[in-house]
């Protein structure tokens, strides 16, 4: 198991690295510019002087390293990334790494509730949408899922918090986004309507893949060979139906865990949480390159290590992975 975890982990170092690169690229080849939409547009020295106003935007780049070639600014930009630097918000002058850390707590509370949701909906559903296949409760719970996977979950989002503050059914404030160590009551509130919508959105996906992984698995001869020998239903399925039909199901879960702790833009935005995904609109607006990169390569990474660690648990589920 040792060996398998070193192999995987050091076919991460070039993703990383790839990543990296790509993140800079990315980010650099943004239309428009911080001191060209930001600081020179506001700023009154030279308004009615071309000339000075195009000398202060200079000077300004200058000090921000703007002006240097792309390639240049590539090399100090993984020199600074060796030293565990990560670059200043140009806009806030902050260190890029604080203002995530600042974002992390809603965003990960947001990303954790939404996947519990996705738990409690997806894995109960699946199991008894397969070993009831073409009854009633099938039809059923399989028009639900197909109907969550139709429907665009911000547009849902953006539907039930109309109607929640239209009719006063749920006191919600969009003005601030407390923690649940702040103030409990309210942020359940705020947080819980984007946790369930965004849990059964995600939850169909993985409902539809276990129950197909689960009716697969029901077909096999060693089912049939438990089921003859006059084993407890419970047993059968939970023992050894669903520890094998999960296998596949670990990758959706890895992916949608990363996604949703890495930051929910659309609802972060729709319902005003000052997380990682609202931040990162900001800084798309004002074209804060640093802060970009910063949160970009901290989500990508993330990502990168989640599915490391749902390839370990692939070859603690199934011997055979490890070992092939």
């Amino acid at each position: 198991m040792r060996n398998y975890a070193i192999r995987r982990a050091l076919i991460n170092i070039p993703v990383i690295w790839f990543v990296i690169t790509l993140v800079f690229l990315a980010t650099n080849a943004l239309p428009g510019d911080f001191v060209a939409e930001t600081i020179a547009a506001s700023n009154p020295i030279g308004a009615e002087d071309p000339e000075a106003q195009e000398r202060f935007r200079e000077q300004v780049r200058e000090e921000l390293g703007l002006h240097r070639p792309v390639h240049e600014r590539y090399a100090v930009y993984m020199a600074d990334l060796a030293r565990g630097e990560f670059g200043t918000s140009f806009q806030t002058r902050r260190p890029t790494i604080d203002m995530f850390r600042d974002g992390l707590a809603p965003t990960a509370q947001l990303g954790i509730m939404t996947f519990i949701v996705l738990v409690m909906v997806s894995i109960p559903i699946g199991v008894i949408s397969a070993i009831r296949q073409d009854t009633i409760i099938d039809y059923v719970l399989r028009v639900i899922a197909i109907t969550a996977l139709a429907a665009p979950n911000f547009w849902v989002a953006t539907i039930v918090l109309l109607y929640v503050v239209q009719w006063g059914l749920w006191d919600v404030q969009l003005t601030r986004s407390p923690l649940l160590w702040e103030d409990p009551w309210a942020s359940f509130k705020l947080f819980i309507i984007p946790a369930v919508v965004g849990g059964f959105a995600a939850g169909a996906q993985v409902m539809r893949l276990l129950r197909s992984q689960m009716l697969e698995v029901l077909r096999q001869d060693y089912i049939r060979t438990a089921w003859s020998k006059g084993m407890r239903e419970r047993t059968i399925i939970m023992r050894h139906a669903l520890k094998n039909a999960f296998i596949p199901v670990l990758t959706i879960f890895g992916l949608t865990l990363a996604t949703l702790i890495a930051g929910n833009v659309v609802f972060e935005y729709i319902f005003n949480i000052n997380g990682i995904g609202n931040r990162m609109i900001t800084a798309i607006r004002a074209r804060d390159v640093p802060v970009l990169q910063t949160f970009i390569l901290i989500i990508a990474t993330f990502v990168v290590f989640v599915n490391l660690a749902v390839d370990l648990l692939y070859g603690a589920l199934d011997p055979r992975i490890r070992f092939s």
